[in-house]
């Protein structure tokens, strides 16, 4: 993977005369290796993909009966659960996997070769928002089979994108993460941030089931503001502003980016 795509983002920028169509061939080519290196990672394929899917299995699909604000709890969680499974995505693949790239040496030879930046921070966004898609595509076909939910076209493509989307955000987070922690720490620092804030946003369970204390609480996490974006073309949201949610996670993605650029700055 190295070898190839780091020779042909090199040739990227030592022929000026190089067309569009062969830079974005090039671009793709990293987004490609980027994404067959996670898929050959069990370590991270299975937790990343497997876990939200296992948690709908456990609640969304034994408690499909019950009835979230106005919709059966198996379709509210297809919302949350797949927020869930893309904030992890996102988080892992730039807090760890930048953190350990750093760590390893990996980074710095790519930085030292004329590889434009942004195809390495383009291939991993895009790997983020692939990954995303699968694990809530693996809880829509859960949900489809064997939980009974039912929704037009339009509202799954609403839902797709809330998810896919709604995550980006979490991928400044993560790198910004990735810029402070070493490879060692990195996971730590993730699952103390993703695993709580999940859970407080509402994710897990209806976020009507907390106490009133860490409702009101939760309404200051940028994770809550991505749970009621997702649950929003479910109309199962608690009714603000789709425009709110934007704002909120647009000014938290810009803020933890600038925070990363300085780091990256600072490198070099």
């Amino acid at each position: 993977m190295s070898a190839t795509t780091t020779a042909g983002l090199m040739a990227l920028e030592a022929g000026p005369a190089m067309s569009r169509g062969r830079k974005a061939r090039l671009l793709a080519t990293e987004a490609r290796y980027e994404f067959l290196k996670l898929m050959r990672m069990p370590a991270f394929v299975i937790p990343t993909v497997t876990f939200p899917a296992f948690f709908y299995v456990l609640f969304g699909l034994s408690l499909g009966n019950r009835v979230a604000g106005p919709v059966p709890m198996a379709t509210y969680l297809i919302a949350t659960y797949g927020a869930f499974g893309a904030m992890g995505v996102a988080l892992g693949a730039f807090g760890i996997g930048y953190a350990m790239e750093r760590g390893q040496g990996w980074l710095t030879l790519k930085r030292a070769s004329p590889m434009p930046p942004l195809a390495y921070f383009a291939a991993k966004l895009a790997m983020a928002m692939a990954f995303g898609l699968i694990v809530f595509a693996l809880l829509a076909l859960l949900g489809i089979a064997f939980g009974g939910v039912s929704l037009p076209l339009g509202t799954w493509l609403l839902l797709a994108t809330a998810i896919v989307l709604g995550s980006l955000p979490f991928c400044a987070l993560g790198l910004l993460l990735g810029s402070v922690g070493n490879p060692n720490a990195a996971p730590a620092l993730v699952n103390l941030i993703h695993l709580p804030m999940s859970f407080l946003s509402g994710m897990w369970i209806p976020i009507q089931g907390l106490p009133p204390g860490l409702r009101a609480f939760a309404r200051y996490l940028p994770g809550y503001h991505y749970a009621q974006l997702a649950l929003k073309p479910l109309g199962a949201d608690l009714g603000q502003s789709a425009w709110l949610h934007v704002g909120v996670l647009a000014v938290f993605g810009l803020a933890c980016l600038a925070g990363a650029a300085r780091l990256w700055s600072r490198e070099e």
